[in-house]
């Protein structure tokens, strides 16, 4: 074998190499997207093609959508080693509060929501303050809020409160408006959204390559960042499709509450993984002591993290009373349950100090799927709970097990 030989075999068994390197770093992550896409598989085949019809899809994401929004503020605190359990009761208090604003005050349903949103800030300001500055920990903090905000619920709501303002109902079941048309018998806005998002997310995986090489760190062999633009190219063009044929004879393609969630998902992984915030949070969750030592105000970021759960809330329970039409106490009953089980199963650390939204996005979609799925076949509420809590503990377990492998 002569030299030139030999050196090109060398640079393939290194690019082999460093692509294996690459996907065992990255085995969690990608773990999860299989699962959820061998979940999807297995649903559509056993309730026979129904899940992902178009109108299916569509009910899917604005069924599911109060999770997503409440994964999103869970993962950040759950990173940060705090949990709250009273989420699901603040969407009940403040679902109330917003119903009675518009009901039996008569105020115009923007108003509405925005004292809403403010009454989330403060109840996170509230919470906030007895976990950062008097040190009670986030888990009796919120066990309290849950008892506190349930009660209250009950006592402002009573049995319920009936929405009649059809703009506030649209949030929920309205879609974006048809302003370019019709391609065929698609939505032509919907298919010009999906093709900006193909591009961008191409370009966003080619600038992170190279800012990584510009940097000076090993970046993932290029034909790895080829197979996830291919892998996540075909996945946005059908998930372009079944949105595009959605609707009915009014309306069709993006629901509002598709673009309120996305939204949430691109400025608050923006806010923790591209700001000095975010990067407090990772901190203080790794080795809070290290982080108080090296300067983080960490009862500034607890309280910060609490005030953001609480504007979650607001908006969680905004979308879910849009959706009910009607304001009850029970409502938001197990939310935190769900919002917790979509982090854990995204691949946020049960230690804290690891996880990403977009994790908790996948996990949502996840509880989502074996909820909408289990549902079309008829599978009784129970049986449903026990497999969710069967997913919750094996997706814990391999968490835990491949720690104790890397160690």
């Amino acid at each position: 074998m002569n030299s030139s030989t030999a050196t090109t075999s060398a640079k393939k068994g290194a690019k082999e190499a460093g692509l294996l390197a690459t996907v065992a770093n990255n085995a969690r992550q990608y773990g999860i997207v299989a699962a959820l896409l061998v979940i999807v598989i297995v649903f559509e085949i056993l309730t026979k093609g129904v899940l992902l019809k178009p109108n299916s899809f569509v009910s899917l994401i604005q069924q599911n959508a109060y999770v997503i929004i409440l994964a999103i503020g869970m993962v950040m605190v759950i990173i940060a080693t705090h949990i709250d359990l009273s989420v699901g009761s603040l969407v009940a208090f403040i679902g109330g509060v917003c119903a009675l604003l518009m009901e039996r005050q008569g105020m115009n349903w923007m108003l509405a929501i925005g004292l809403s949103l403010v009454v989330g800030l403060l109840v996170g300001v509230w919470q906030g303050f007895w976990v950062a500055y008097v040190g009670i920990p986030g888990f009796i903090t919120t066990l309290a809020g849950m008892l506190i905000f349930r009660g209250l619920a009950t006592v402002i709501v009573g049995e319920s409160v009936p929405i009649t303002s059809n703009d506030f109902r649209g949030i929920a079941r309205n879609y974006l408006p048809n302003i370019l048309g019709f391609w065929g018998p698609f939505d032509a806005l919907t298919q010009e959204v999906g093709e900006l998002c193909i591009a961008g997310n191409a370009w966003s995986q080619l600038s992170k390559r190279k800012r990584v090489e510009k940097v000076g760190l090993v970046a993932e062999p290029m034909n790895l960042t080829i197979l996830k633009i291919v892998i996540i190219s075909v996945v946005i063009a059908f998930v372009t499709y079944l949105l595009a044929s959605s609707g009915n004879e009014d309306q069709g393609g993006i629901p509002i509450m598709l673009v309120i969630v996305a939204l949430l998902v691109v400025a608050y992984n923006f806010i923790l993984t591209n700001t000095v915030f975010g990067r407090h949070v990772y901190a203080v969750g790794g080795n809070r002591k290290a982080a108080i030592l090296s300067g983080i105000n960490t009862k500034r970021v607890d309280f910060t993290l609490f005030v953001h759960m609480g504007l979650l809330s607001a908006i969680a329970a905004i979308c879910m009373l849009s959706r009910l039409a009607s304001a009850t106490a029970q409502a938001g009953m197990e939310f935190e349950m769900d919002a917790i089980a979509s982090c854990f199963i995204g691949g946020t650390a049960v230690t804290g100090g690891i996880g990403t939204i977009p994790g908790a996005v996948v996990g949502a979609f996840v509880m989502g799927i074996i909820n909408q799925g289990l549902s079309i076949m008829g599978v009784d509420t129970a049986v449903v709970k026990t497999i969710k809590g069967l997913v919750l503990l094996l997706a814990v377990a391999v968490d835990i097990m491949s720690k104790r492998k890397k160690s």
